[in-house]
């Protein structure tokens, strides 16, 4: 541990230089679900949303991200903080919005962690079923989930990114591997570029391909979260952001694409509209046999736990940020002398996941259609508010400073624009993303405008009644300063 390190521990800060470009890239790739995107978002987007224009449409989202990208990373230098688009609404807008946003997100960030963790449980089950004729209780392996996501949040961060790495590696190597054999098999004079065409892309069922392909992309606007441990923060945040928002668009346009010619562009809706959740599977199937079928339903079990684990690793960190910054208790902005890891926030975050799943147990909901059609919608919905909020308040915060350029106010304005709209499908199609006309399903994300009021109430409250708090919400840790930042009776 260098001094460095030394000094932002013992400041109550995490460990700091201790994540590179390719670390925060793995594990923002791995929290995606590359694998689970493609084996169940992309075959709905296929058989509900614009047929073969979904890889065009994939290809437009990309380019959306890019933008809100130029934007989100001109914000690094103003915030050194681990609570990403709470520091970044509190500072751009006021720091009422900033607590609001902090409440979805935290809410947010744990209906994805638990939706991931209970579609892994269920697909784990599955597969001991349908490889072994084993059966066993999905809660066994949420449990098991649980209990190895913890274990590797509460340990240093660099052990939860090698896990991650390895998996990650993994479940794209097979996918390319796929596409490499379909590409093969259609050869070049086969190749067809239908899907990237205006007219492919504007087809009916465009808005429903939108949402599917954004609620893909989620995910990588956390590589601000890992600010205070990266090496180099302004040069890797940026890095890593850039690099995911490109790998992940460049992995879903070529292998969307390459699912579309393999079922061929005029039967891809119907076929994916058959059976999508078994469209995947069915061409591993037919191009590496047994092995492939197998291979990608073991490594989905994997995608899922990467994903659980880099949304524990996103929510304690946003829990972390929230205690330091006064507005919870203080015992969970404790980092462990060793690991440098918020392992207080992780322990709350751990008997909260438990809860969730002890709940749906208890009433005997099924995992995949109950629990992870209920919470993986709220949690995309509230994620795309967030992604909208942050765009829309970037080029605010550089037009008060007189910085108007492309990369500070045009791009992000464009895309926080375009994810609005987005947004605005997804809501008004909501029922569309649970697959349910279940009532308390579809107005979950109601919960969310409660969320919002009692943030707004929460920061006015404050600055009434606490103006020393009021004054650290969403503060700036820049490097240098840390010591600063914190209480008297905790500064060395």
């Amino acid at each position: 541990m260098n001094r460095r390190t030394q000094e932002d521990q013992s400041n109550g800060g995490l460990l700091s230089g201790v994540l590179g470009t390719g670390d925060i890239i793995f594990m923002i790739l791995a929290c995606a679900a590359p694998m689970g995107v493609l084996a169940g978002i992309i075959p709905l987007a296929l058989a509900f949303g614009n047929g073969a224009g979904v890889p065009g449409t994939q290809l437009l989202v990309s380019l959306i991200m890019i933008l809100f990208a130029m934007g989100y990373v001109r914000m690094i230098p103003h915030v050194r903080n681990a609570g990403a688009f709470y520091a970044y609404i509190a500072l751009s807008l006021n720091k009422e919005a900033g607590i609001a946003a902090a409440y979805v997100a935290v809410t947010a960030y744990i209906c994805a962690a638990a939706s991931v963790l209970g579609a892994m449980a269920y697909f784990m089950s599955d597969l001991l079923q349908s490889a072994f004729d084993f059966s066993t209780r999905w809660e066994i392996w949420a449990g098991l989930g649980i209990l190895a996501v913890s274990w590797l949040g509460y340990h240093k961060i660099t052990m939860a990114a090698k896990v991650l790495a390895v998996a990650l590696l993994l479940e794209v190597g097979l996918i390319l591997l796929i596409d490499a054999l379909i590409l093969h098999d259609v050869g070049f004079s086969g190749l067809d570029f239908s899907s990237f065409t205006p007219g492919t892309i504007l087809a009916p069922g465009l808005g429903i391909a939108l949402i599917y392909a954004i609620n893909g992309c989620i995910g990588f606007e956390a590589t601000a979260i890992y600010q205070e441990e990266a090496r180099d923060r302004q040069r890797t945040i940026p890095r890593a952001t850039y690099g995911a928002v490109v790998v992940l668009g460049t992995f879903y346009v070529l292998s969307s694409w390459c699912l579309v010619m393999a079922l061929s562009p005029e039967n891809a809706q119907a076929r994916a509209a058959a059976d999508p959740g078994r469209l995947v599977t069915g061409v591993a199937m037919q191009y590496l046999g047994h092995f492939g079928r197998d291979a990608l339903n073991l490594l989905t079990v994997t995608s899922l736990f990467a994903a659980t684990l880099g949304f524990y690793n996103n929510i304690s960190r946003y829990v972390f940020a929230l205690s330091r910054d006064g507005l919870m208790p203080p015992a969970l902005g404790s980092v462990h002398s060793r690991h440098g890891s918020p392992y207080v926030a992780c322990l709350l975050l751990t008997a909260i996941l438990t809860v969730i799943i002890g709940l749906f147990a208890l009433a005997g909901l099924d995992p995949l259609l109950s629990l992870v059609t209920s919470l993986s919608s709220m949690g995309a919905v509230g994620l795309e508010i967030l992604l909208a909020t942050t765009s829309l308040s970037i080029p605010y915060y550089f037009a008060r400073r007189g910085e108007i350029s492309i990369g500070t106010f045009w791009a992000p304005l464009v895309a926080g624009l375009a994810i609005t709209a987005i947004t605005y499908l997804s809501l008004t199609n909501y029922s569309a993303l649970t697959g349910t006309d279940l009532a308390i399903v579809n107005r979950l994300p109601f919960l969310f405008v409660g969320l919002i009021a009692i943030g707004l109430l929460h920061g006015l409250w404050l600055r009434k009644n606490r103006p020393d708090v009021y004054a650290q919400v969403g503060s700036t840790h820049v490097e240098g300063d840390l010591t600063a930042a914190l209480p008297p009776e905790q500064r060395p």
